[in-house]
């Protein structure tokens, strides 16, 4: 066990984000947070990442409070990458997953060769060979989010938190960011992501929080918490559920409401 949620509570002024939440993540998995528009996934991250605090509750990291860290420990522990990160002006991409070694260092312990051996790894592991001296606000959004992957590789956390990762890219950026996530949970690590694509979240995560109401409506192996009702409940919709060619995973396809309207004024 890795990081712990008991009986979580949260809001903000008088509006209550989450009662009584409680959930464990499994060590080594890659946990899709899912659910409607204001449901509080990435408040979540945000408190799992000690960026907010919970009102009541606790969590646990490898067993310990939460609080009880310092801000570089934790750092060493948990990496945490939100939803627009901002590129520093001039930077090169070097020097920014350079940046996630700033954890491990301090007034007597400087660059190192294991510095050094992070950042190439964190290099090699999301391919970016090519684009290593160009300019981090040069490059196209698909290798942009490789870089901050790449980053908080080097920082060489056992668990990862990404806040919506693939939002705004196209179909083969996103593609191209899921996979460099799937290499990252393959090297032992840790990773929950909030995502809004559920058949992309389906495809690629071990397991899925459904968040909903103030509270986790299901938690599971991806496949199995991907079901209509749970959809239709979840996001006020009507949607078919189909399966891909090949591995089978769901594809959700809402329907439209004006031709259910029609369906009803024939029937």
């Amino acid at each position: 066990m890795t990081l712990t949620v008991n009986r979580l509570r949260f809001g903000y002024q008088q509006k209550p984000v989450f009662d009584d939440v409680s959930f464990t993540i499994p060590k080594g998995k890659l946990v899709g947070i899912v659910g409607p528009n204001g449901g509080g996934k990435s408040t979540l991250l945000k408190l799992l990442a000690g960026q907010e605090q919970p009102q009541s509750g606790e969590i646990l990291l490898k067993g310990k409070p939460l609080a009880s860290y310092g801000m570089k420990a934790l750092a060493r522990e948990l990496a945490y990458l939100p939803q627009r990160p901002l590129v520093p002006a001039g930077i090169l991409v070097e020097q920014l997953v350079q940046y996630g070694r700033h954890p491990h260092q301090g007034w007597f312990n400087q660059w190192s060769e294991e510095d050094a051996r992070m950042v190439r790894w964190a290099c090699e592991r999301m391919q970016l060979e090519s684009i290593w001296h160009q300019s981090a606000s040069s490059l196209s959004g698909g290798q942009a989010q490789r870089v901050w992957l790449a980053m908080v590789l080097a920082q060489d956390a056992d668990i990862i938190l990404l806040d919506e990762p693939t939002s705004a890219l196209d179909i083969g950026h996103q593609t191209e960011v899921m996979e460099a996530i799937h290499q990252i949970t393959a090297a032992g690590k840790t990773v929950l992501i909030v995502i809004h694509d559920l058949a992309t979240a389906a495809r690629y995560c071990d397991e899925l929080i459904a968040l909903g109401d103030g509270g986790v409506q299901a938690m599971g192996p991806a496949r199995e918490v991907v079901t209509k009702p749970l959809i239709d409940r979840l996001y006020q919709t009507d949607v078919d559920i189909l399966h891909a060619p090949g591995d089978g995973a769901p594809v959700i396809v809402p329907r439209r409401r004006t031709e259910a309207t029609a369906d009803q004024q024939r029937a």
